[in-house]
């Protein structure tokens, strides 16, 4: 079997062992550039949080072990393909690679639709089911001239 095929059988069998955890279907797994693997499991109904998808956590995991925000050359495998949120944590994380089993047509059939997730960043602004709106103000760029006079700041 090679690597890949093995981690993410690995990672498979995370999500199907969380179900019966009160988790959800999902299962990662990370590998760092070094060989060093982390876990992480889909908890959003057994925590109350929405964004603990199995990638997020298993990235999180990875960071805090790590004690870094950023995973360059780290394969991320997971048991279904990543939404757009864990998409974009990888991305965040600079993950080097994604490597997924099941993916979202399957997933939809299961009950987990995120299709309106996909669709929300392809509609126009105006027509998108959760207006987000700028109300920009005078302060509106103080968190960021903090920034960069910030002589302690860890540029990311």
């Amino acid at each position: 079997m090679s690597t890949d095929a093995a981690y993410l059988s690995q990672a498979v069998e995370l999500a199907t062992a969380n179900v019966a955890d009160n988790g959800g279907p999902f299962g990662a797994v990370i590998v760092t550039a070094d060989g060093q693997v982390f876990e992480g499991v889909n908890r959003v109904t057994a925590n109350n949080d929405p964004t603990a998808h199995a990638e997020v956590t298993a990235i999180r995991n990875a960071c805090a072990a790590l004690e870094t925000f950023d995973l360059s050359g780290a394969v991320l495998y997971s048991s279904c393909e990543p939404c757009p949120m864990c998409l974009a944590s990888a991305l965040w994380a600079r993950i080097g690679r994604v490597v997924f089993a099941a993916d979202r047509h399957d997933a939809a059939a299961a009950g987990f639709d995120d299709a309106a997730f996909y669709e929300y960043f392809d509609t126009p602004v105006e027509e998108r089911f959760m207006p987000v709106a700028q109300l920009a103000g005078d302060s509106r760029n103080a968190p960021f001239e903090a920034w960069n006079a910030s002589v302690s700041r860890i540029d990311y």
